[in-house]
């Protein structure tokens, strides 16, 4: 009998660790910084030594306000730490310290475009805690080594209600997650390194059900695609079940990226087996209104901000200023270079093509971008004043640039003999030759064929290595033929 999957909806929840980008640890002054020499970066308060106290760090405490905000969610004013009472071989004092009951920041939600439309996905939570060390498996052939560095890096915790339909749902949920964490300035967003990490929380119901069902926990996926390609697979495998009449097992499981299936890790722990209880070693804090404000007025702009203030004040497309906004080093770039130009468009299309394409070719990051935005903003006057077309700018002009990374365009220009002719009598001398070589299809033109006025165009740029203006030969060109 084969399984009817349209008689199903799968009811996704993500719980996302960002790992915060503070110069030290949550509770201690031990650096937080990622790639050190194992157990480098630890301390008797790391260690979990006896005697050893923690300190709460404010600048964590502060990121984690910034995501809430950015997020809108409610900013819990009187917060406290607890233990969470549970066995991780990576982490020396037994237990993590973590928010329980009093998150820092309480709801929200984070707004998501699908093919399928716009969506606000609920959050439930954002909290603050200690991420755990690493077990490395691959060190020892017979024995798991462990590295305590992470152990105690601030993270925050942010738990959506199961308010998501699909793996496309998932994927631009953490797309935006990402975005907006990196526009912040409070995570990396590097799922690969670990500094972001997503565990989804699948069931499935008949549709038109409004109870939840059996729910499995797909644990510390490392990719945007492989949370898609876990909840594809397991929405698949729980149908299968359910269609074949089998009971569907609440449990962990993990990912298996190289061939895109999922396996069991273990039975699905209940809350009451991590046995919180208030930390006694960290007092309560409280958010004053003074500070809550200072951070309010630390917010950069988002990227739907920035969005809207790009259509609406430089008269770009929506396409375009989406494409800009995807990527925080894109859109400081992109702020520099419209200080230093005002045709909008057009630094958006060199943004989006040239500069874009040596990126991606020579490996360069806009930070690092060998040609700086006030030199491609002169390079963008001298094609929008017609002294340079465009196709000679970009393929002539800017691998100059980017080779040296002093020289001035117009200089670079000058020296190549490159610059375009507005000189009327040079360019007609060009269509005249131009003319000249193609009588036959000079005849046709003035028969109808009024499309080969682009052959002519061609001929003359030839001539003129491209230096013929384009608004000028299309001119010349129309007197000739038209009389």
């Amino acid at each position: 009998m084969s399984t009817n999957f349209d008689a199903y909806e799968v009811v996704i929840g993500l719980e996302v660790h960002a790992q915060l980008l503070t110069r030290t640890k949550l509770f201690c002054g031990d650096s937080a910084a990622f790639g050190g020499n194992p157990n480098t970066q630890v301390s008797p308060v790391t260690l979990g030594l006896p005697g050893a106290l923690p300190k709460l760090n404010k600048t964590a405490v502060e990121f984690a306000i910034k995501m809430g905000l950015a997020c809108h969610s409610e900013i819990e004013r009187n917060n406290y730490f607890a233990r969470k009472n549970y066995f991780y071989p990576d982490l020396p004092k037994g237990y993590q310290i973590s928010q329980h009951t009093t998150p820092i920041c309480k709801g929200g939600f984070v707004h998501i475009r699908t093919a399928g439309g716009e969506k606000d996905i609920q959050l439930n939570r954002i909290h603050l805690e200690e991420d755990a060390g690493k077990s490395l498996h691959d060190v020892d052939p017979a024995n798991t080594s462990v590295d305590y560095n992470r152990a105690g890096v601030p993270l925050i915790e942010i738990v959506t209600e199961p308010d998501l339909r699909s793996s496309d749902e998932a994927y631009a949920y953490l797309t935006e997650l990402r975005k907006i964490v990196r526009f912040l300035g409070i995570c990396d967003g590097n799922m690969e390194e670990g500094s972001m990490r997503c565990d989804a929380n699948i069931s499935i119901r008949p549709k038109g059900v409004t109870t939840l069902g059996t729910k499995v926990e797909v644990k510390n996926l490392n990719s945007i695609r492989n949370v898609k390609k876990a909840i594809e697979f397991e929405t698949k495998r729980m149908i299968v079940l359910a269609g074949e009449g089998k009971a569907i097992q609440q449990e962990t499981r993990s990912f298996d990226a190289a061939d895109g299936t999922t396996f069991s890790l273990r039975t699905k722990e209940e809350a009451n087996d991590y046995r919180y209880f208030a930390d006694p070693d960290l007092p309560p804090f409280h958010v004053s209104d003074a500070f809550l404000e200072e951070v309010r007025s630390s917010l950069p702009a988002l990227p739907e901000e920035l969005i809207t203030r790009y259509i609406r004040e430089l008269q770009l497309p929506e396409y375009d200023a989406r494409v800009i906004c995807d990527d925080k080093e894109t859109v400081d770039y992109f702020e520099r270079l419209v200080k230093e130009t005002v045709h909008y468009k057009a630094a958006a299309n060199w943004l989006q093509g040239p500069v874009w394409s040596a990126r991606n070719e020579e490996g360069f990051t806009l930070k690092d971008f060998p040609v700086q935005p006030a030199r491609l903003a002169r390079l963008i006057q001298l094609v929008e004043e017609g002294r340079l077309s465009f196709s000679i700018a970009s393929s002539r002009i800017f691998p100059v640039m980017l080779k040296d990374t002093t020289g001035d365009p117009l200089d670079i220009a000058i020296t190549l003999n490159l610059l375009q002719s507005s000189d009327t009598s040079e360019i007609a001398a060009w269509v005249e030759q131009a003319l000249a070589r193609m009588p036959d299809k000079v005849t046709e033109y003035r028969k109808g064929k009024k499309g080969l006025i682009g052959l002519f165009v061609g001929e003359v740029k030839r001539l003129s290595k491209g230096k013929a203006d384009p608004r000028l030969t299309n001119q010349l060109l129309l007197e000739k033929l038209e009389n």
